[in-house]
């Protein structure tokens, strides 16, 4: 799992990584199913996760894996939580369980906060791992990973451990920089916004640090973009008359493409929940309900 700090190149913003994050939804729901995805329609609380200074070391990573196992429906697995210097922020060996061997940097040893957003990262391993869900290369792989921890209802802790804090580096005060996992905050954000308005879960009054409030809005922003691209009815004007010049023309654009056929022509486009690819023919105002998440949308083709 990678962490980002003041002296590790910065942190990237914004949505570099977003096609892969969609990628990643449609391969979560064809994989479980919307009544698999459903059931994780509660996030994780943050009084499960509270990690207080005055609690063993060992015994509360132990019981805040526990936590992550029982969120994630793993009755049969058990971690081993362990601490060493590396360059990740942990690591975890996929074995066939079912114990499997979690390590975490050790700076975690006195800064507690943020334990549970990477237990949840390396817990998320071992059920994916489980399911046999993966995408091809590293970056992906682990995209996938922050991704489905956080529609599922942990990532929200990966988000928050994103913070700017002011830092003492020899006689000069200077602002540090910190994140974990491989999407930026706004991404995190938008994946968390997402799911919130599958579910109805809102968890920005549980997030500690400003900065990832700041970037769950923006991710927000995106989401609701998501909710008002063209054919969706809820387009707006400007989309709505770029659609309509692009279907006389058969014009393909980022969000839709056209197809003539011996029924006529036909759209397709991406479900705004899931990005399952969507075709359907042009009729007019019609009510479209996507196979694989089975949501509603009304659509003006």
């Amino acid at each position: 799992m990678a962490e980002v700090g003041e002296d590790s190149g910065g942190i990237v913003h914004g949505f570099p990584h977003v096609d892969t994050v969609r990628a990643s939804l449609t391969a979560l729901y064809r994989r479980l199913s919307a009544d698999g995805v459903e059931r994780y329609a509660t996030s994780i609380r943050p009084e499960l996760v509270d990690f207080p200074e005055a609690e063993d070391l060992y015994l509360g990573a132990q019981r805040v894996a526990r936590v992550m196992v029982q969120h994630f429906r793993l009755p049969d697995a058990r971690m081993v939580v362990g601490f060493r210097d590396m360059v990740h922020a942990g690591n975890v060996e996929l074995a066939a369980g079912p114990e499997y061997f979690i390590e975490l940097h050790s700076r975690f040893r006195t800064d507690r906060r943020d334990v549970g957003a990477a237990l949840a990262h390396e817990v998320m391993h071992v059920w994916l791992h489980r399911l046999g869900l993966e995408f091809a290369g590293t970056r992906d792989n682990e995209i996938l990973t922050d991704t489905v921890t956080t529609y599922l209802g942990a990532g929200w802790l990966l988000l928050d451990a994103y913070r700017e804090e002011a830092a003492i580096r020899g006689e000069r005060l200077m602002m540090s920089a910190y994140k974990l996992g491989y999407l930026t905050p706004e991404e995190f954000g938008y994946v968390l916004a997402k799911r919130a308005l599958a579910f109805g879960d809102d968890i920005e009054p549980w997030f500690r640090s400003p900065q990832a409030r700041d970037a769950y809005r923006a991710g927000l922003d995106r989401a609701r973009q998501d909710l008002r691209r063209a054919p969706l009815a809820a387009a707006g004007w400007s989309a709505r008359r770029r659609y309509l010049r692009d279907r006389r023309m058969l014009a393909a654009a980022p969000d839709y493409s056209f197809a003539e056929g011996p029924g006529g022509v036909r759209v397709a486009f991406s479900c705004p929940v899931c990005h399952q690819r969507l075709r359907v023919p042009c009729r007019g105002r019609v009510r479209v309900r996507c196979a694989l998440c089975r949501t509603e949308l009304d659509c003006d083709t």
